[in-house]
């Protein structure tokens, strides 16, 4: 499903990270490792499109991610592929399923409420659905973050720094919806950590290597 070589990655016009080997199949979570400040972002945001490839090569089943337009990369990123951020980017103002619905509205699509609805309800958020994003806890807030990045039935689902301010109990929820989100969209998962909580959870654990 997703397959990288050598990719370097990097911010304005400077390389600062490059991963020498990536590989996910359909439904598999691996993880991207590696201090703080290393280019696990900067990678993920690579893949996603929204940071230069400097060299390598990347591919999402069969599509060079590198050799594709800005215009190709945007269509790509609203068809294929789900964020969840670290900061979750949830807009104040929007209920957590317009937030969950902001996804086929970013990439030109209908909005699909029923399975919006759905996503929520099986998050455990039924009753939260028309609850302002402002009014949601952090756990909670989460969960709407992970239902947006599904929504579009995605190919690879990329996580941010998912669990690096949870507790221990929070930090297993939140990895287990992780988890099965890959599972029902059959999508690649490729979480970015330092958490050394999921390094002990058996996943496959690729690293970022910090250019000068």
């Amino acid at each position: 499903m997703l397959r990288v070589e050598n990719l370097v990655v990097g911010r304005g016009a400077g390389p600062v990270a490059r991963i020498e080997r990536l590989t996910a199949a359909q439904g598999e979570a691996v993880l991207i490792v590696g201090p703080s400040g290393a280019g696990k972002t900067t990678a993920l945001l690579a893949l996603a499109g929204l940071a230069p490839i400097h060299g390598g090569q990347a591919l999402l089943g069969g599509i060079d991610l590198t050799a594709l337009d800005r215009r190709g990369r945007d269509r790509l990123r609203g068809s294929a592929m789900g964020f969840v951020f670290q900061d979750l980017h949830l807009v104040a103002g929007l209920s957590a399923l317009d937030n969950v619905l902001l996804a086929p509205f970013a990439a030109g699509l209908e909005p699909d409420a029923p399975r919006a609805q759905a996503l929520l309800d099986s998050m455990g958020l039924a009753d939260l659905a028309h609850r302002p994003a402002e009014r949601l806890s952090r756990g909670q807030a989460q969960r709407v973050a992970i239902a947006r990045a599904m929504l579009l039935r995605p190919r690879l689902i990329l996580a941010d720094e998912p669990t690096a301010s949870l507790d221990d109990q929070a930090c297993e929820t939140t990895l287990a919806l992780l988890l099965q989100a890959a599972r029902d969209t059959g999508a690649a998962l490729v979480i970015a950590t330092h958490d050394g909580r999921l390094r002990q959870r058996g996943l496959t654990v690729f690293e970022t290597e910090p250019m000068s």
